[in-house]
Parts: structure tokens; C-alpha cells; sequence
């Protein structure tokens, strides 16, 4: 007897937490009307500054001075297209989003000025690419571990 083994590819295709096929939100999900802004890895957008030895420390707030990996996530990760900013008492870690004009993200790192649940935040790799997101009210559809 001869097995023949089919490989179905999902809906949603992930690379690194998003959605690299360019494709419309999923069905199943929820839609909320968000604001979304953009950030970079860069200092004005992260928080950090250069301390006496060259090195990228915390810039304020509770870990002020302390060393900081330019680029890691609240989550341990470190950030990429695709990576979310959000107020975790309303989206977890983990929690998939489609936001139109951007594709699918995953939520990995907080904000200092995301607040609630209708602000997130869109990591870019370039502050360019950042500042022509802006700030934008968009209808996002929101998937998977949200409370």
C-alpha cells in the first residue's frame, strides 16, 4: 500500500510573528477602532542614551543608567516588522493583530505612552519609515490571547 502525504498550507503564513504574504485580516477576530504610532530602535524613539563609556543605558524611569540591549522587547525578544507595543493589561504578550497598511503583528513590547486598549505602538527598523507612519486611527482586527 502507498501513502501519499499532502502538505495544506495554512491561512496564515508567519514569519517571525507576521504575516509576510500581504494579505487581509483573517476571519475570527475581533475589530477595534485603535490609534496607531510607529517607533524605531533609535534614541528618541526608545528611551535611551550613550553613558560615559560608549555603552546604551536607560535614559529615565525606574532603570535609569542601567545597561539596555538596543532593540529587545519588553518580552525578551528582540523587535522586528511585525512587532507590537501595548498596554499588556489589555493585549498579553503573544496577542496577533492585523492592522491595515502595516500586515500582521504580534504583541511584544510595552510603551511608555501606550495606555489602554486603543493605542499600540508599530515597530519600524528605520526612523524614517517610523515618522511617515505617524499616527494613524485604524480598524484593527485582533486575534488570539487578548482578555
Amino acid at each position: 500500500m502507498r501513502l501519499r502525504v499532502v502538505f495544506l498550507l495554512p491561512a496564515l503564513v508567519a514569519v517571525g510573528g507576521c504575516s509576510r504574504m500581504g494579505v487581509g485580516p483573517r476571519p475570527g477576530g475581533r475589530t477595534v477602532r485603535i490609534v496607531a504610532t510607529a517607533y524605531c530602535p533609535c534614541k528618541e524613539c526608545c528611551g535611551w542614551k550613550r553613558n560615559w563609556l560608549g555603552q546604551p543605558v536607560f535614559a529615565s524611569g525606574p532603570l535609569k543608567g542601567k545597561r539596555k540591549t538596543v532593540g529587545q522587547c519588553a518580552d525578551g525578544t528582540m523587535a522586528e516588522h511585525g512587532t507590537i507595543a501595548a498596554d499588556t493589561d489589555y493585549y498579553p504578550f503573544g496577542t496577533k493583530m492585523h492592522v491595515p497598511g502595516y500586515g500582521y503583528g504580534v504583541v511584544h513590547d510595552r510603551g511608555g505612552d501606550i495606555k489602554g486598549a486603543n493605542r499600540i505602538d508599530l515597530f519600524y527598523k528605520s526612523h524614517r519609515k517610523a515618522l511617515e507612519w505617524g499616527r494613524q486611527e485604524v480598524q484593527v482586527t485582533v486575534y488570539g490571547s487578548e482578555r
